[in-house]
């Protein structure tokens, strides 16, 4: 009885500690180097890929069925992906969604990013949690051809996220207006026409979805490169700052951004932080952030707001995380993570400043954390 030929794997992970998986390869072809992380939200993997927090990592994703809704340009997050790869368990599906224009596959070809499928993902997951988040190479070559020993050498001369100010790389390269809102059935995205706030917004890797949370809000939003000073900051005589969120470690973006920041709150506007924005702004008040093991990636992440006793279902995309023993006197915390008791945010005690970990505008609850937005817009209105 003859035996049907084996397919040769086309794509390889190569972690820093030698641990090599071998997979079908998808998307752009080549190698890329980042450290590894996983996520176990069921959906949104095209705005995780296209979320600039991910900069300088892999992503490999624990739900299965990855690729199985397609893609649509209204789910980007900003306009490439910012993620340097994708590790999945099956190969995309063909897409079956009303919504959808583009296979998954073609999409990540298109856009340059290297992906790889038939992965046990329970492993690496397993390898994550219990080691930390690798150093890692990923190749795709259609002829199966790797030289596994240049890409562990790769993976182990990858300097890593700490220390590593990356809000520079995905930052807007000038200043711009946003007045699209949120997604409503049947309309798709509106404009906001009737803006009774006028909010600065930093952009250190803002997600689209933030800013149309804000002009949802009543907010007519001005969006600012990361490096901006807090003079060019107020001179658009702002009601509010937002800190956006995104990639990197924020003690090294902080060099820069905690100077413009304590400006800003010098001038007594209310502030809201989420994510990069939360950790700076902690940093700018006084206290420190810790690299995590593994972080926390997905779209089920339990927190609990400590003031009203309420718990939200949130999205989390950090590495990253506010030391809570260092918060200042002054200085609140208002939200914990159920997972690990990781600080998930602050508050000033006796000013409209505040801040968040998780991703209130990613729709996990659905609506578990849109208050936040408004409670943003009812600071700036008295």
């Amino acid at each position: 009885m003859a035996h049907a030929p084996q397919t040769r794997p086309t794509a390889c992970l190569a972690l820093a500690d030698g641990t090599l998986f071998y997979g079908h390869g998808f998307g752009a072809t080549g190698d890329t180097t980042a450290e590894l992380c996983f996520n176990t939200a069921m959906t949104g993997y095209q705005e995780i890929m296209t979320d600039p927090s991910y900069a300088g990592q892999i992503v490999t994703f624990t739900f299965p069925h990855i690729g199985n809704t397609g893609v649509t340009p209204e789910d980007d997050e900003t306009a490439d992906p910012v993620a340097e790869g994708m590790v999945v368990k099956w190969d995309p599906t063909q897409p079956s969604n009303w919504r959808a224009q583009e296979h998954l596959a073609e999409w990540l070809a298109r856009r340059g990013r290297i992906a790889i499928g038939g992965i046990d993902t329970r492993r690496l997951t397993r390898a994550i949690r219990q080691q930390g988040a690798p150093h890692a190479a990923l190749a795709h070559d259609p002829e199966g051809n790797f030289d596994t020993a240049a890409l562990v050498a790769k993976a182990r001369a990858f300097a890593g996220l700490e220390g590593m100010d990356l809000a520079k790389t995905v930052t807007c390269a000038q200043s711009y207006r946003w007045d699209e809102m949120r997604w409503a059935w049947p309309e798709g995205y509106k404009r906001q026409t009737d803006a009774r706030h006028k909010v600065v917004a930093i952009d250190y890797g803002a997600k689209r979805n933030i800013l149309r949370c804000l002009a949802s809000a009543g907010c007519e939003v001005t969006v600012m490169p990361a490096t901006v000073t807090a003079e060019e900051v107020l001179a658009h005589g702002p009601d509010g700052v937002f800190l956006s969120n995104g990639p990197g470690d924020p003690a090294a973006t902080g060099a820069y951004a905690v100077p413009m920041i304590r400006g800003v709150l010098d001038s007594g506007l209310p502030v809201f932080g989420i994510c990069l924005g939360h950790q700076m702004l902690a940093l700018a008040l006084g206290a420190q952030t810790v690299k995590m093991n593994h972080g926390h990636h997905g779209a089920n992440h339990p927190v609990k707001d400590i003031e009203t006793g309420k718990v939200e279902i949130t999205s989390m995309n950090h590495g990253f995380a506010v030391d809570s023993q260092t918060l200042p006197a002054g200085v609140l915390e208002t939200h914990v993570s159920l997972f690990d008791g990781s600080n998930c945010g602050i508050r000033m005690q006796d000013r409209p400043v505040f801040s968040v970990q998780h991703h209130p505008e990613a729709s996990p609850g659905p609506q578990d954390s849109f208050y936040l937005f408004e409670r943003f817009a009812a600071s700036m209105a008295g």
